[in-house]
């Protein structure tokens, strides 16, 4: 009975070094993806205010769709090799270019300059306070990815009926949901890092970018809402 019981703690005491400690390889993987996220943030901020300053149209959903799909397959296709940062920069940036002409538009609205910065703050703040956690978190989070998926097809659907239907209540309850999905993309793809399912920083840089993205997005369209109700 005695040694059942200490095999049993050695057993739990292993089971908590490997939830809790990461090996070098998914440490290397997280120090090259957050070097490359910043970046990528920066570049793509660049690129969104050069937009801004030149006052450049906005795409289009048509073009933007293919500009984000083929960018992604691309980065996809080379995400092994160094020509997939390359066309990781070149997907942020489409981005920030898109991100670009919504934002100039929110700047020329009442309260637009709070607006942004509150959405910029909102974003970083549930960022690294989801980082935090999935980094500290001793479960394996992986169970979230399938529902994860599922969640950001019907996000994804529920928007683009909400865009040709033109009802703004639907807009306003797609933005809360991909607030909610995005946030626990961050979390899984943080912790499928430090638990070494994820093994490539770039697919890992790109999926943290996006959540971003969708994150900041919806956060704008929510808090331009509420500013300027009255």
């Amino acid at each position: 009975m005695d040694n059942r019981y200490h095999s049993w703690r050695a057993n739990a005491a292993e089971a908590t070094t490997v939830n809790v400690v990461m090996d070098d390889a998914a440490r290397n993987v997280l120090r090259n993806t957050y070097m490359l996220l910043s970046l990528c943030l920066g570049f793509s901020a660049l690129t969104a205010g050069a937009a801004i300053v030149l006052q450049l149209p906005y795409p289009g959903l048509i073009l933007t769709l293919l500009g984000y799909f083929g960018l992604l397959y691309m980065v996809n296709r080379n995400r092994t090799s160094g020509a997939g940062v390359a066309w990781t920069f070149a997907l942020t940036g489409f981005m920030g270019y898109t991100l670009g002409p919504i934002v100039g538009l929110y700047l020329r609205l009442p309260n637009g300059g709070m607006t942004v910065m509150m959405a910029l703050a909102a974003t970083a703040a549930i960022f690294l306070t989801l980082s935090a956690y999935a980094l500290m978190a001793k479960r394996d989070l992986s169970f979230l990815g399938g529902f994860l998926s599922a969640g950001v097809m019907v996000a994804f659907l529920a928007s683009l009926a909400a865009i040709f239907l033109q009802i703004p209540a639907m807009s306003l309850g797609v933005s809360a949901l991909f607030v909610l999905l995005m946030s626990g993309m961050i979390l899984f793809e943080t912790n499928q890092i430090v638990r070494g399912g994820e093994t490539n920083y770039i697919m890992a840089t790109v999926s943290l970018f996006v959540s971003l993205f969708n994150l900041f997005t919806s956060l704008l369209q929510i808090l331009g809402f509420v500013n300027n109700s009255d």
